[in-house]
């Protein structure tokens, strides 16, 4: 809820109560009640609410669409099976290419559209494109600087798709509702002047996640927006922001949402943003840039958060009485690409951009958190993970496939996709596979056609 002495700078789903007479706090208990059934009710329901604002040519979702940083899971993981492993002896079989400027925007696509962003000459630019030909369907421009220190600058969020609508943050705070097939403005707030946070030294960098009817970012504190309007529906306390993105999950029934921030992990309810459980995590830098991993099994629910510059990472249980540590070492620091959590193993790279030759690949125990084996040679890119396979880019754009096994990192196969720096994750839909480089330099990957008899054999 907000707090105390903070104006209300819209609406919100719960008021702050002043001090009364002791003859009216049965009543004003009453009405508290009243007023947390009502928003369990809203939250609840919101599926309904959000279709009577959506717009009416929304493009529906499905599990195949990667609508939201992270895909539809949250955690990097894609539900394609029917695409192949193998690249033909050219390479690589790269559809179309597109522009869209400086940055490190990855992307989200849904049905036929895919939404990126990118920097030129003192403008960001989100972009629309036909995922069949590359061809610009709309763009959306505003003046922005490039924020460009000690990289090239340029968005780093990625766009949300919902309910017909594309939600956006650049470099300074501007966000962004659009509408997904016009990029029509429908309302946009600057972060900044709604929470009086500064900007972050590289940036705000966080991607919108929507739940319900809100759409919540990291913007000093972890904010709700009114996702029809805008308005402010609650803030925690301010923290220093992180980069990376908040990630929902369910507890006892309730939504809630876990957010890494450069103080701090927090856990908080969906509903009215009441912090729950804090779990202090600095680094030397403030350079927290990653997205929690939360793993749900049999009701035990643990969240995994890293950080680069050696600070390591945590595997953290949710308890009823806050956050405990399970183990915490410093054999996977993740930069900027977040890990994958998969089949009881997490697979990430451990390293800085700074020493890019000396970053590895890093499969650890998750329960233990031992480390089963250890690859370098990719730089600090990054992965995402589709049919139990790793799909890794590597920070110069070399696109690889290996088995997520905790034996070996053994390679299918591996070609050259793209050139210049890589740091965006890949993003596969639909048996094609989306790269980008900092210079904007976006490509189609084709997975789908069968390749020739001898296919590119993996470097000894």
């Amino acid at each position: 809820m907000l707090f105390k002495n903070e104006p209300c700078r819209g609406p919100r789903l719960f008021q702050v109560v002043p001090t009364l007479s002791a003859n009216i706090i049965p009543f004003v208990g009453f009405l508290k009640q009243i007023s947390f059934l009502i928003g369990i009710l809203f939250l609840s329901n919101c599926s309904s609410i959000r279709t009577a604002f959506s717009n009416e040519s929304s493009i529906p979702v499905n599990s195949q669409d990667w609508a939201t940083w992270r895909g539809p899971h949250h955690n990097g993981t894609s539900d394609s099976s029917d695409w192949i492993r193998l690249f033909p002896e050219s390479g690589p079989q790269i559809d179309w290419e597109a522009f869209v400027g400086t940055g490190f925007s990855s992307v989200s696509v849904v049905g036929d559209r895919l939404w990126t962003m990118g920097h030129k000459e003192g403008l960001d630019t989100v972009w629309c494109l036909d995922t069949a030909t590359g061809k610009t369907v709309w763009t959306h421009t505003y003046p922005s600087e490039l924020v460009d220190n000690l990289h090239e600058g340029g968005p780093g969020s990625t766009p949300t798709y919902d309910s017909g609508r594309i939600f956006t943050l650049g470099k300074e705070g501007h966000c962004f509702c659009l509408d997904a097939q016009t990029g029509k403005v429908l309302w946009n707030v600057m972060l900044p002047e709604l929470t009086g946070v500064e900007r972050p030294t590289w940036g705000f960098s966080g991607s919108a996640l929507v739940q319900g009817t809100q759409v919540i970012l990291d913007a000093g504190p972890l904010i709700s927006l009114d996702i029809n309007t805008g308005a402010l529906l609650w803030k925690t306390k301010n923290y220093s922001p992180g980069y990376g993105s908040a990630v929902p999950f369910e507890k006892n029934g309730q939504h809630h949402i876990a957010a890494l921030n450069n103080d701090a992990l927090l856990v908080v309810q969906a509903i009215d943003g009441q912090v729950i459980a804090e779990f202090p995590w600095n680094s030397s830098f403030s350079t927290s840039s990653t997205t929690p991993v939360v793993d749900i099994a049999d009701g035990d629910i643990r969240i995994w958060i890293s950080t680069g510059y050696r600070r390591g990472g945590a595997m953290l249980r949710l308890t009823p009485d806050g956050l405990e540590r399970i183990w915490e070492n410093k054999l996977l620091s993740n930069h900027m690409a977040s890990s994958i959590f998969w089949k009881g193993h997490l697979y990430g790279f451990d390293g800085n951009s700074h020493r890019a030759r000396t970053v590895s690949i890093v499969c650890l125990d998750a329960t233990t958190g031992d480390e089963r084996w250890r690859e370098m040679g990719f730089g600090c890119g990054s992965l995402m993970l589709a049919d139990d396979t790793l799909i890794v880019l590597s920070d110069q754009g070399e696109l690889l496939f290996a088995p997520a096994s905790p034996e070996a990192f053994t390679p299918l196969s591996r070609g050259e996709a793209l050139d210049g720096k890589c740091w965006s994750v890949p993003v596969l839909v639909r048996k094609r596979i989306y790269c980008r480089n900092a210079d904007g330099r976006l490509v189609c990957v084709n997975v789908e056609l069968k390749p020739s008899a001898a296919s590119v054999a993996p470097t000894p």
